[in-house]
């Protein structure tokens, strides 16, 4: 198995907790190659989902909220696939796509 490339860090990101994420963007090599452990606690389901499929219009939304203060937001979601792709990890896949693949997204 060839050696992790790191191809650079996205912005960090605040999540509910008010911890600081840094997602890191990385090739880590054939995807049948990998064994993954995540932490139950933080992960329900590891899957994949082919860059076409995030890239078609048809798939891409997004999700819009409001705070009992009235204060209201709008956060990207991945649909169509057989998982619905939002939150944290929406956002963090809506950077990569920029960062990937700049003004095709």
């Amino acid at each position: 198995v060839a050696a992790a490339s790191v191809w650079g860090q996205l912005r960090t990101l605040p999540d509910r907790q008010g911890m600081t994420i840094a997602p890191v963007v990385a090739n880590l090599g054939p995807l049948e190659a990998l064994t993954l452990t995540p932490n139950p606690d933080e992960v329900e389901e590891v899957f994949t989902l082919p860059l076409a499929h995030l890239l078609r219009e048809e798939n891409q939304g997004y999700t819009h909220f409001r705070t009992a203060t009235g204060y209201g937001y709008t956060l990207p979601v991945f649909l169509n696939g057989p998982h619905r792709v939002w939150g944290l990890t929406a956002i963090i896949t809506e950077l990569t796509l920029e960062l990937l693949l700049p003004g095709r997204h």
